[in-house]
């Protein structure tokens, strides 16, 4: 007995620890961003799209959207192939494919982002620049970057929401006379929605939160993207690339920037736990 309780009260510290990081950090955070805020006003930070802190303008708006567009972006190249991939290894491959394939996909998540970016700066870029126009460093290689990367995060939640439906619905549907596409379109898919749409936003949560590969192949240009061969710079990016040399209000601006960030990726982590949770 006294063993166990032991265990508990361990396990019980450590949690406690992860949620007092999580807390410290918070507080840090918001303790650091505020008063900016609040000097700058909250119209003016959010709603203007000049950037210029040594000069005392402090505007986000051009950031706001284009981490709005290139997380967009991210979604509609690999929110279809991720799903594809899910519903074709829980539903059509055969088993010893699934079993060889789906932990080779969850290992591109420990790939480091930095290589995803290399590789968009080696073989991307030149692909935009040559083909399409423009600088090559745009919105559109960090939305495909972006697409690749929140791949393993699409499929491996898709494949646990397709495998969690009860094969009582595939049989039934098969028994009155459905196909096995049928099936999967009209059963299964909306059977498993809340799992697939978690997914989604899980993956929308990475993608929002990137900083190396887009800094890397996007362009960190200051402005509203009007094309996607545009040169953007994301949140995540203006906080890793000024940090470094900010003091004073300048850096005070890029905690209150990271407020944003927090807002936004807090908003879809309980968007996805209420989702799941009602399902």
């Amino acid at each position: 007995m006294k063993k166990e309780l032991f265990i508990e009260r361990v396990l019980l510290f450590l949690a406690l620890s992860s949620i007092g990081a999580l807390v410290t950090i918070t507080v840090f955070i918001f303790w650091e961003g505020i008063p900016l805020i609040a000097s700058a006003g909250l119209k003016n930070f959010l709603l203007s799209s000049h950037w210029a802190p040594t000069r005392g303008h402090f505007g986000i708006l051009a950031m706001i959207i284009s981490s709005v567009f290139v997380t967009l972006g991210a979604l509609i190249l690999g929110v279809p192939l991720g799903l594809a991939c899910a519903i074709t290894l829980a539903e059509f491959a055969p088993e010893r494919v699934k079993i060889l394939l789906k932990p080779t996909l969850e290992l591109l998540a420990g790939i480091p982002s930095v290589v995803y970016g290399f590789l968009g700066v080696v073989w991307l870029v030149p692909l935009i620049r040559d083909y399409l126009g423009g600088p090559g460093l745009s919105l559109l290689a960090g939305s495909v970057i972006l697409g690749i990367m929140i791949l393993p995060t699409v499929i491996s939640i898709s494949i646990d929401a397709l495998s969690a439906v009860p094969d009582l619905y595939r049989d039934g549907s098969i028994a009155l006379g459905a196909t096995n596409w049928q099936t999967v379109h009209r059963v299964v898919l909306p059977a498993a929605s809340s799992g697939i749409i978690t997914a989604i936003i899980l993956g929308m949560g990475r993608a929002i939160g990137e900083t190396m590969a887009v800094i890397m192949v996007a362009g960190n240009a200051l402005k509203i993207p009007t094309s996607v061969l545009d040169p953007v710079r994301t949140l995540t990016a203006n906080i890793a690339l000024e940090l470094g040399y900010a003091s004073g209000r300048h850096r005070e601006a890029l905690f209150a920037t990271g407020i944003v960030l927090f807002v936004i990726i807090m908003i879809l982590n309980l968007t996805a736990s209420a989702i799941t949770r009602r399902r």
